[in-house]
């Protein structure tokens, strides 16, 4: 199978005179998972947004297998995305939702899932916290796209359903990257295949856990 490359470089960012975001690179193959953490307010999820495109930034260079994405109007035939806000329409079904974005080949497949099952008689406003962001993470990494980023996807979710979507996970990065944050920073330790951490504005690649103690991001070990 092909490796495809995500490269994210030169990544700056400031709200008024604050500086956010400072010459930032990331770097992401399929079939690796890169776990973000970062202190709140450290601009995890504002560099997601800049490199799907909902957030502009000075200077941005982003390549896929070594093209140039910088001038095209979006990149979501190569990234998909999950915002922490619902993007699923209340109104709808849930079988509804699935017919709109899953291929029509895959969607048998898509709901053989017992969590998925439980909730196609329902409509997305009637559905759990839980369960819509399980739909919605589902529903995201079964897009056809090269990469997914992932940001809060363990908010809402029961101990059980976290392990579900590791699960899941896993599972689809074996044909994709992924770059994952999310507060439960023991999961996104637990899952990734590389640690970066954002501090001061930039990226730190991390090397052992240790390093996030050594980085004042944990005040110790025991916390993992």
């Amino acid at each position: 199978m092909k490796k495809h490359i995500l490269e994210v470089d030169g990544i700056q960012k400031k709200y008024n005179d604050r500086v956010i975001l400072s010459d930032v690179y990331l770097k992401c193959e399929t079939s690796q998972i890169i776990g973000l953490l970062g202190r709140n307010g450290s601009g995890k999820s504002t560099l997601l947004k800049i490199i799907i495109g909902l957030l502009s930034a000075p200077n941005k260079c982003i390549r896929i297998d070594s093209v140039s994405k910088n001038n095209e109007n979006n990149v979501f035939n190569d990234i998909s995305y999950l915002s922490q806000e619902q993007f699923i329409p209340n109104h709808l079904s849930v079988k509804k939702a699935i017919l709109l974005s899953i291929d029509k080949q895959k969607i048998k497949f898509f709901c053989e899932d017992e969590f998925i099952q439980a909730i196609l008689g329902k409509r997305i406003g009637h559905l759990s916290g839980g369960e819509l962001r399980y739909l919605e993470i589902k529903i995201v990494l079964f897009n056809s796209s090269k990469f997914v980023l992932l940001d809060e996807p363990y908010n809402g979710l029961s101990p059980i359903m976290v392990d579900v979507v590791n699960e899941l996970i896993k599972k689809n990065s074996e044909k994709k990257g992924i770059v994952i944050t999310d507060h439960n920073y023991k999961n996104v330790i637990k899952i990734s295949t590389q640690v970066v951490l954002i501090k001061d504005g930039k990226t730190h690649y991390i090397r052992n856990n240790a390093e996030l103690v050594e980085k004042g991001y944990l005040v110790d070990l025991e916390l993992l």
